[in-house]
């Protein structure tokens, strides 16, 4: 299948998490053996217009990021005279996806747009229009799936595919120092870690250990508030790891406590649970996590850092497990074959096959 993918910046570009999903979605499909090309602006030097790395081949429809009007009404000549198979646009930017939309027109070619989100989808004119172009929206989770539903497109316009993991990745790596508590992600002003600091606070005559992975503008606080605590001796700041070191961890872990108050796709929550964790979440209301522990007999839900703290302590009397076969359906592969049989049942609909 020759799929085009659109998006004005890659993760060469900025890495942020959109750009990371959909780069792992477009390599998922490259090592599957399909065809990859990614339509964005230039990133690379010199003059050529298309440049091939690792098998993925990208073609600068404009110059450079900020040739943002150029990009957008070249595209879909570009599109249409690439002969795709299906075009998938992020959404990141939603005029970039109407653009893509026209190009599938053009082309003839089922459109998708994948919508992350961070922190809400505002319902401007663009976004509705972007979401109602397309032949399907994907999204990472029912957070941003109800997020785009408020755009105007009906339920069955929507999917939902989450981040895969590697499972296979998971049950190599030698499980780590074994630890009760474990918290990762990036410490900045949305982390809430205080919020487990604090629920672990009230339990530190009990005899446990927790680990924080991550770093960012936030940890000096952090450390600081352990010290307040007086828990400073129970807390281990590990700073960012390699991914083979954070799955070492989980696997040494007990308890993996999400708290982060945004979060539109758990990644690294995910990992954790694979890797055996049981799963406590602080129930936010711009964050998915809770949604991978609801109805599953090893995750807790919270509300409050009275409950969290509960929740914990019920945790910790759960069996220990370094690897949990409930989330394989989360696989790399397993997820791939949804997008393939999305695509392909988009091509049918659309009376291509």
């Amino acid at each position: 299948m020759r799929v085009a993918f659109v998006s004005s910046e890659t993760v060469f570009h900025h890495d942020t998490e959109a750009n990371q999903r959909l780069q792992t979605v477009l390599e998922l499909l490259r090592d599957a053996g399909h065809e990859i090309h990614v339509y964005c602006t230039q990133f690379w030097d010199g003059e050529h217009s298309a440049f091939e790395r690792e098998d993925i081949t990208y073609h600068g429809v404009s110059v450079g990021p900020d040739a943002r009007a150029s990009f957008l009404v070249r595209l879909p000549f570009v599109l249409a005279a690439s002969n795709p198979d299906i075009i998938h646009a992020s959404a990141d930017r939603p005029k970039q996806a109407l653009a893509a939309s026209v190009g599938a027109t053009l082309a003839r070619a089922p459109a998708v747009a994948d919508w992350y989100g961070h922190g809400g989808l505002p319902t401007d004119r663009w976004r509705r229009l972007a979401a109602r172009s397309v032949d399907r929206n994907f999204v990472p989770s029912e957070l941003v799936a109800t997020w785009v539903r408020e755009l105007g497109v009906a339920e069955r316009a929507v999917d939902t595919f989450p981040n895969p993991i590697d499972i296979d990745r998971i049950r190599s790596v030698t499980p780590g120092e074994r630890t009760d508590v474990l918290y990762a992600r990036r410490l900045d002003d949305g982390a809430n870690l205080e919020s487990l600091l604090l629920a672990l606070a009230e339990h530190r005559t009990r005899d446990w250990r927790a680990t924080v992975i991550g770093d960012g503008p936030e940890r000096a606080t952090y450390e600081q508030l352990t010290r307040d605590l007086r828990i400073e001796d129970r807390v281990t700041f590990a700073g960012d790891l390699s991914l083979d070191d954070r799955i070492a961890a989980y696997r040494g872990a007990h308890v993996f406590a999400q708290t982060a108050e945004r979060c539109v796709f758990p990644t690294e929550m995910l990992r954790a649970l694979a890797a055996g964790c049981v799963g406590v979440v602080e129930y936010h209301a711009n964050s998915s996590a809770h949604e991978l522990v609801e109805g599953w007999d090893r995750g807790f839900r919270t509300t409050s850092e009275d409950e969290l703290g509960d929740a914990i302590l019920d945790a910790g009397e759960l069996e220990f497990r370094d690897v949990d076969d409930h989330f394989a359906t989360y696989d790399r592969d397993d997820v791939r074959d949804r997008y393939l049989t999305t695509y392909r049942a988009l091509q049918e609909s659309a009376g291509i096959f």
